[in-house]
């Protein structure tokens, strides 16, 4: 794939966005400003509101989700999680854990800005603990998909070092929050976030739900120093860019929304400083988003295969079971799957596009700069958002499921 240079948007030490030498001192000075804080209440008015979940219309579609086991590796997890436990402290603990049904889950944002007062903030806690944290994180994900999370957090590291703001941007700034009590049986779970990461990760015996998650990097490769070779979102871009090319004109003319990423036919208000074209971003569990583009019936065998192919490439971070579990749920909606896509269709150039169905959400969006300084989307800086609409982000709906038909969370007579 193409990679545009990202090195004359390297910001001069004066024009840095960073503010302060610690997350701390760059969130205390960044939160002064009123786009900062519209923007965290507007994130505010949107948590507060009771969960829906992601719909086309603003009604949930019922039955799309059942309670059944997946082969997750929950035993794993489970240990994982105890020794984690095991080197905190009550007050650590008190800090990061919360009930299962929490509103807590939907409490997590991706940006730099370390605003929170709770969960175990790995980049204040001993290399034990850090360990500890992600050894839950890699027990729970594929081998592939523990690697690209990691990958992300070091990548946030080489912009850290790019920027001048090590330790705003670092490889561990990141909050980490368990769900529940750890069990092969009742449902429980974590989460993980930071810049350009979020986990969710909840489970229900050996099912398991790792959505809402978001992936993303600022510049999305490493060509020098410490992590030099790393590369992420190669497969989501060349599969997106072939499935495209594979269209007919007429097909590419349906699945095309916008060709301009910022203005020009793009919607009025359609682009937004903080999501860009994302429209599954963080607090956005309620949002509204009809279908557009193109359908899978109107798709031949071959241009299905290179769907299913795309889509596998963003649900990979599951492991064996759930992921196969996950591409049966994908394939049963097939005909009501939508393809969309805004921007150019060349490698070189930005786009934006989106996957869509009853039981998935997936968004490709190239960015402008937010700590580089290209005023215009690049294919260097990239987010991925997965999500679960109808209403079982989080797994909400399998614990309410749960709750419905467990015997002893069923009232007494």
């Amino acid at each position: 794939m193409s990679r545009a240079d990202y090195r004359p948007y390297i910001p001069k030490p004066e024009e840095s966005w960073i503010a302060g030498r610690t997350p701390k001192e760059h969130m205390t000075a960044r939160m002064k400003s009123e786009r900062a804080q519209n923007l965290f209440a507007t994130w505010a008015a949107l948590y507060a509101k009771p969960f829906t979940g992601i719909t086309t219309d603003g009604h949930v579609i019922p039955d799309l989700f059942t309670v059944a086991p997946e082969g997750a590796p929950t035993a794993k997890i489970v240990e994982a999680a105890g020794n984690l436990l095991a080197l905190l402290s009550p007050e650590k603990q008190k800090s990061m854990r919360f009930s299962v049904d929490s509103k807590q889950w939907r409490n997590w944002q991706n940006t730099e800005l370390h605003v929170e007062d709770y969960g175990l903030r790995m980049d204040a806690e001993p290399q034990a603990i850090k360990d500890a944290a992600m050894n839950v994180v890699r027990a729970s994900l594929s081998a592939q998909g523990y690697e690209k999370a990691r990958n992300v957090m070091k990548l946030n590291a080489f912009l850290g070092d790019l920027v001048g703001g090590p330790e705003v941007l670092s490889e561990w700034a990141y909050t980490f929050c368990l769900f529940g009590e750890p069990s092969t049986e009742e449902p429980w779970g974590w989460h993980l976030f930071g810049h350009h990461l979020t986990l969710n990760c909840f489970l229900i015996g050996t099912q398991m739900v790792l959505t809402p998650w978001f992936f993303g990097a600022e510049p999305k490769y490493c060509d020098q120093g410490r992590f030099n070779g790393i590369s992420l979102f190669e497969d989501e871009e060349r599969l997106g860019l072939a499935l495209m090319h594979s269209f007919t004109s007429g097909q590419q003319a349906q699945a095309i929304v916008a060709h301009d990423m910022m203005d020009g036919d793009l919607p009025e208000g359609r682009w937004h400083f903080a999501d860009h074209l994302h429209l599954g971003g963080a607090y956005q569990d309620n949002r509204i988003v009809p279908y557009e583009g193109l359908t899978g019936p109107q798709m031949t065998a071959e241009q299905t295969r290179r769907l299913l192919d795309l889509v596998r490439a963003y649900i990979a971070p599951l492991p064996m079971g759930p992921v196969d579990a996950k591409m049966a749920e994908i394939e049963r909606h097939l005909a009501d799957t939508h393809f969309c896509w805004i921007g150019s269709t060349t490698e070189e150039d930005a786009f934006y596009y989106r996957i869509q169905n009853p039981v998935v959400m997936i968004e490709f969006d190239h960015h402008t700069g937010v700590f580089l300084t290209n005023d215009v989307p690049r294919n260097f800086h990239v987010h991925t958002i997965v999500r679960t609409p109808n209403g079982n982000d989080y797994g909400i709906d399998l614990l309410r499921q749960h709750y419905k038909n467990s015997p002893h969370h069923k009232p007494h007579s």
